[in-house]
């Protein structure tokens, strides 16, 4: 028997189980970006410690994003799920000051932003 001919002698059940696995396939979350956005209140120190500590980024990597933050105003730290991005913003917000650099007077500023598509 032929192939076209298998998928017309197909039970009609069959053929609406396919059609709907097809329709009902998981779409993937949106993703965002967590943004860090450069002051002159963080030192260095500061950024590359922030970083390892709420992200897991090793010292070397640190150190070029806060090199990039001070240069261009700003870094992507993490793209993940809404949920997750603004977590992470919000340890940010809520890491504290910079206890090397006595004008601080508290933590970065992030924010999130969708991911064009």
């Amino acid at each position: 028997m032929k192939e076209s001919q298998a998928a017309v002698l197909e039970p009609p059940a069959e053929r609406e189980q396919q059609s709907r696995r097809q329709r009902t396939a998981p779409k993937r979350q949106p993703r965002y970006n967590v943004i860090l956005w450069d002051d002159t209140d963080h030192s260095y120190d500061y950024v590359i410690m922030m970083l390892r500590e709420l992200f897991g980024h090793p010292r070397e990597r640190g150190m070029q994003m806060a090199k990039e933050v001070d240069s261009s105003g700003r870094v992507i730290c993490m793209t993940t799920t809404m949920e997750l991005a603004e977590l992470k913003r919000d340890q940010i917000h809520a890491y504290g000051a910079d206890g090397g650099v006595t004008r601080c007077k508290g933590s970065m500023s992030a924010s999130i932003e969708p991911v064009p598509e």
